[in-house]
């Protein structure tokens, strides 16, 4: 049977498919960015402007993508992001989704604000990375950092640029707020802020401003870093310092992230960042990035920046919200597909290669 999402050539076609299908205030909430979305297209703008010089004559017939990103096995350098509330764009939410990804063999985070549980998304035999709010309750991020351990998560994802929600100006406009059959599954049952509905505000910025713990630290990190087993990774890191100071709390890795643009707006395209974080960070720890992977190409890209890989978002929920498990396993087949042409073209046999890839930055950038 021929499904939607096998019309799809790019990952451009599975955005528009899902255009069409979403009503237009949940299209908002995943696409928007904050403020007047400068970072949000600055992301795509810096992949853009962003060249590699390809290595000619290399005898290459075929191109390895397999990888290993914080030890974690993976068929393409490639982790699905954390991405609250899947099921606003289908009724099986992260379950088809990470069953797609075991599916593609790559990572899948959990989020904190998942509509399913992590017990249940174990179930998916998915490899799985669980991400962390940091929460007004103490207690509450030590019963899910236990829980994620106990389902089997291989490491622990810690998002420190979420103090407070950026203004999401779409989310504000439309008076966004999650319907009823959509919860936080982690957290408390029951009523939610996240709910309630309002003129000129969004519900899920009220949300998380009453769960989310504004004051988070570095001795929280040191903290948390004293109390789980699990590789710990640290989601959000745009300044070098930043990404040293976290590797010598014993971060196994650092992801370069804006939030998709979703958080300071005017703040720096996660391209741009990530060489600086690279060269600061060198061999002591892994660097991974995400904002605006679109492509195949998009991830030699930022394998030439020196990146060890790329978490994918938006896209996923593009995927899913077209076919469910089979849309999303469209979008992970199309990267694969493009990435290994890419590598080829490039002249590399592995993605290790691609990381000795040159790149020139265009300077028509703004």
């Amino acid at each position: 049977m021929t499904r939607h999402s096998d019309r799809a050539v790019d990952l451009a076609d599975l955005e528009r498919l899902a255009a069409v299908l979403l009503p237009a205030e949940v299209r908002d909430f995943i696409a928007g960015g904050s403020g007047t979305e400068r970072t949000l297209a600055a992301n795509r703008t810096a992949l853009d402007a962003t060249y590699v010089v390809p290595r000619m004559l290399a005898g290459v017939e075929a191109a390895a993508t397999r990888t290993s990103l914080v030890d974690t096995v993976a068929a393409l350098p490639l982790a699905v992001a954390p991405m609250a509330y899947q099921r606003l764009v289908h009724p099986d939410g992260e379950l088809a989704a990470a069953r797609a990804a075991a599916a593609a063999g790559v990572p899948f985070t959990v989020s904190t604000l998942s509509s399913r549980t992590v017990e249940d998304i174990a179930g998916t035999d998915a490899a799985l990375w669980f991400q962390l709010y940091w929460l007004r309750d103490r207690g509450v991020v030590t019963e899910l950092v236990a829980r994620a351990e106990a389902a089997g998560c291989s490491a622990l994802v810690v998002t420190v640029d979420v103090p407070v929600m950026g203004r999401r100006l779409r989310d504000v406009r439309n008076g966004f707020a999650l319907p009823s059959s959509v919860q936080a599954a982690h957290l408390a049952p029951g009523p939610s802020g996240a709910h309630d509905r309002r003129a000129g505000g969004s519900a899920v910025a009220d949300h998380t401003g009453t769960a989310f713990d504004p004051t988070l630290g570095w001795h929280d990190l040191e903290w948390l870093r004293a109390r789980t087993r699990l590789p710990l990774v640290v989601k959000g890191v745009l300044d070098p310092r930043d990404a040293v100071r976290c590797v010598d709390l014993g971060a196994a890795a650092v992801v370069v992230s804006n939030h998709g643009g979703r958080q300071l707006d005017g703040a720096l395209p996660t391209a741009l960042a990530l060489p600086r974080v690279v060269e600061a960070v060198g061999a002591t720890a892994e660097v991974l990035v995400d904002g605006g992977i679109r492509s195949g190409v998009d991830v030699l890209r930022v394998l030439a920046l020196g990146a060890s890989g790329a978490l994918i978002g938006r896209p996923i929920l593009w995927g899913l919200a077209v076919d469910g498990e089979h849309g999303v396993a469209r979008v992970l087949r199309l990267l694969g597909v493009e990435l290994e042409q890419a590598l080829l073209l490039a002249g590399c046999v592995d993605v290790a290669a691609a990381r000795d890839l040159t790149t020139h930055l265009d300077s028509c950038l703004p």
